[in-house]
């Protein structure tokens, strides 16, 4: 079956630095590589819908967004497949399948079900479209028989659950599935980028996001009031760096190369984290440097993306090219699953003869 990457987003807001970092980076790097046969970057809509049911014109408007993102960061349609998961109705009838071989209890014990339930405040009234997505997110994996799963650490118990379904499905009915393995981020840091504001994951819903989008005003307004050390009151206090959003930031994205190039008088990050922890740095300098980091980084990616701008309607053309083009691989592999399980009964000769032998009798 060779080497296939599948990973995608929820298209519930444009994409930020936490993404970039997080995977969209690395998906990049990995298509540009050439190490995989096949490529499958999507946009998860019906995913998004699990809570946003009430509010699908959050999902329309934002499904343009993140397709922008993608583009601008780098990913070409010419060598991956762009899509939109609710195009793919055969990713819908192969979860309905998948239920089957998975307990309720086994859903609940899920780490990250149930922090996401509580980020939600769903304790009470759980959508059983919500619950069941880690069957949903199993097929999209399955439907493609993707091999490596770019993702955060957060996600290997979502990845494990697919494992398990992959598993029990080619034990009941035959070997149909590959059992994926999750690919993290190189950088430890940027598994699981913080806040502006410090808090423990950067999210839209927060408002502590830099997004890709943003201009290099918007980005040194943020960057200004991120979150450092409480206690560096003075340019001459000890400062800590765990736990200071612009150290983090720093650990996520400086390179030596920033060094020579906006602040030679240290030669690495390591040199500035102990000048900060002795005492004699401000914050506003280290905060400076990151703001000539980040808007280097993000100013190709605005111009690129103003230039996809200017024509929407290929964006869709691409978006629809690529879902006929997944939609086709997924539609093989339910063939596969139809027969596996028996119930391909107009493509059975033999189940028709002898259903026929068996009533002329």
């Amino acid at each position: 079956m060779g080497k296939i990457i599948l990973t995608g987003d929820r298209p519930t807001g444009k994409l930020h630095l936490g993404h970039y970092i997080g995977s969209l980076r690395r998906r990049v790097q990995l298509q540009e590589a050439g190490d995989y046969d096949r490529m499958f970057v999507f946009m998860a809509d019906v995913q998004a819908l699990t809570d946003n049911a009430d509010n699908p014109e959050k999902i329309r408007q934002n499904l343009i967004e993140v397709a922008l993102d993608y583009l601008s960061a780098g990913l070409s349609p010419d060598k991956c497949t762009l899509y939109v998961q609710s195009q793919i109705p055969e990713l819908a009838e192969l979860t309905t399948y998948l239920m089957n071989l998975i307990t309720v209890s086994r859903v609940q014990r899920n780490p990250t079900v149930k922090t996401e339930i509580k980020m939600r405040n769903f304790e009470a009234n759980i959508p059983l479209g919500f619950f069941c997505y880690p069957v949903s997110q199993a097929a999209d994996i399955l439907a493609f028989n993707a091999t490596t799963i770019p993702a955060g650490e957060d996600q290997e118990p979502m990845l494990e659950v697919t494992r398990e379904i992959a598993r029990r499905f080619n034990q009941t009915y035959s070997e149909v599935f590959v059992e994926p393995n999750i690919m993290l981020p190189e950088n430890a840091t940027a598994r699981r980028l913080p806040g502006t504001d410090g808090k423990e994951k950067m999210s839209k819903s927060l408002g502590n996001c830099i997004y890709l989008s943003d201009d290099a005003d918007t980005v040194w307004q943020k960057i200004r009031s991120m979150y450092t050390d409480p206690d560096h009151l003075r340019v001459d206090d000890p400062g800590k760096v765990e736990g200071n959003a612009v150290f983090t930031y720093l650990d996520a994205f400086s390179t030596d190369d920033d060094f020579a190039e906006f602040w030679p008088e240290y030669k690495n990050l390591q040199e500035l984290k102990d000048h900060y922890t002795r005492g004699g740095l401000g914050d506003m300098k280290c905060k400076k440097f990151l703001n000539q980091i980040l808007n280097k980084m993000l100013e190709p990616i605005r111009v690129r993306r103003h230039e996809f701008e200017q024509d929407i309607p290929a964006i869709y053309d691409i978006l629809k090219k690529g879902s006929e083009d997944a939609r086709e691989v997924a539609a093989k592999t339910m063939d596969e699953v139809r027969k596996a399980m028996r119930i391909d009964y107009f493509n059975d000769a033999e189940l028709i003869r002898q259903q026929a032998e068996r009533f002329r009798k």
